[in-house]
């Protein structure tokens, strides 16, 4: 009787967005051929509940933080066996190239630029995409990251969910640098290409998309955070997709974080949405919302912020994409480990944002 709850609360919150201005919509006509998907809560334990819950498309977990027997053709097998055994289909694997902080990654001389401990750990996230390909999956997602998340003090929202904000002017940027040094925007983009000038033949050879993450969040240009100058913002975003031109090479395109980089999030959305939907380059959608805008905001659930989400899923349905919406970080609310019961409402709003599309025709 929960689930059901938390869906139908969902289906009404989505429908209070529905603007009278509907019928009028680019969309209308098109067909709605995206799907709602996770990346999270891949055990056996929860894979019943998200198929009961209506989906059918996942990212999994990270298989293993190195190439070991768990990323081999056989691993990779196992693993998308045993979600499939649910009736959901293993659409994306993430790389060990995560949002974690420098210190923290799986490969940290990728972006620290130390050679030759790059070039071996680029060669193994080939192999991982060669072995991904023989195991019949499709997409790999991946960041390219020095800072990690950046985040200040949680602010409290609605029932005292937890939230985590961004306050550019109020963070403390202690120690001035992070143990990568200064890294300048020119230093930052030679370490992206020449990552990407030796990976994306591999993955257009084996024709696995690679979906990279952007910058979270986007920080001022010229300042940077702690010696760091993030250049996958949302302007950024269109250099990057530019470098080694491949239609498998897009984006993880994280509607949150984009938003949190735009002075008008609920206007501005749209246009990156266009921008990226149109060329193709939108592999998966993390669908979050936020109150706020550049430098200053907080992550909210899909009904509670400055983006109308519905509005943003109807350009989505216009430009034709076709692959996974899935909630990323969801607000940390009472007695919920894990935030199954947080993911869940935002399921439930997809779900029933996607049959408000089907229905508009």
């Amino acid at each position: 009787m929960q689930r059901r709850q938390l869906f139908q609360s969902a289906a009404l919150a989505a429908a209070a967005q529905l603007p009278a201005s509907a019928a009028k919509s680019k969309s209308q006509g098109k067909p709605v051929l995206m799907k709602v998907g996770h990346q999270n809560h891949d055990d056996n334990e929860n894979l019943p509940l998200l198929a009961a819950l209506g989906l059918k498309n996942i990212c999994s977990t990270l298989p293993s933080r190195k190439l070991d027997e768990k990323w081999s053709v056989d691993g990779l097998k196992a693993l998308k066996d045993r979600i499939e055994k649910f009736g959901i289909n293993l659409d994306m694997v993430p790389l060990p190239l995560s949002s974690a902080y420098i210190t923290k990654h799986e490969y940290p001389s990728i972006m620290n630029g130390k050679s030759p401990e790059r070039d071996r750990a680029i060669d193994d996230i080939c192999q991982m995409i060669k072995n991904v390909k023989a195991a019949g999956i499709g997409a790999v997602k991946y960041n390219m990251s020095i800072l990690g998340v950046v985040s200040t003090e949680p602010t409290k929202g609605r029932g005292g969910a937890i939230q985590r904000s961004f306050r550019y002017a109020e963070g403390k940027q202690e120690p001035a640098l992070t143990e990568a040094g200064p890294v300048p925007a020119d230093v930052y983009w030679e370490r992206i290409t020449y990552f990407l000038e030796r990976v994306i033949p591999v993955a257009n050879e084996y024709k696995i998309k690679m979906a990279c993450h952007p910058h979270d969040p986007a920080m001022p240009k010229g300042k940077g955070w702690r010696g760091v100058e993030t250049v996958l913002s949302p302007e950024g975003l269109k250099k990057f997709v530019s470098i080694k031109e491949s239609p498998y090479h897009g984006l993880n395109f994280c509607q949150g974080t984009i938003s949190e980089g735009l002075v008008d999030p609920n206007k501005e959305i749209h246009d990156y949405i266009r921008y990226f939907g149109t060329r193709k380059k939108i592999f998966n959608v993390h669908f979050r919302n936020i109150e706020g805008s550049f430098g200053s905001f907080t992550e909210t659930f899909p009904d509670n912020g400055s983006v109308n989400m519905l509005e943003a899923l109807r350009t989505y349905k216009e430009v034709g994409y076709d692959a996974m919406v899935m909630p990323d970080h969801v607000p940390k609310i009472h007695n919920d480990p894990g935030g199954v019961k947080a993911f869940a409402f935002c399921f439930g709003y997809i779900q029933a944002g996607l049959q408000m599309l089907k229905m508009e025709g």
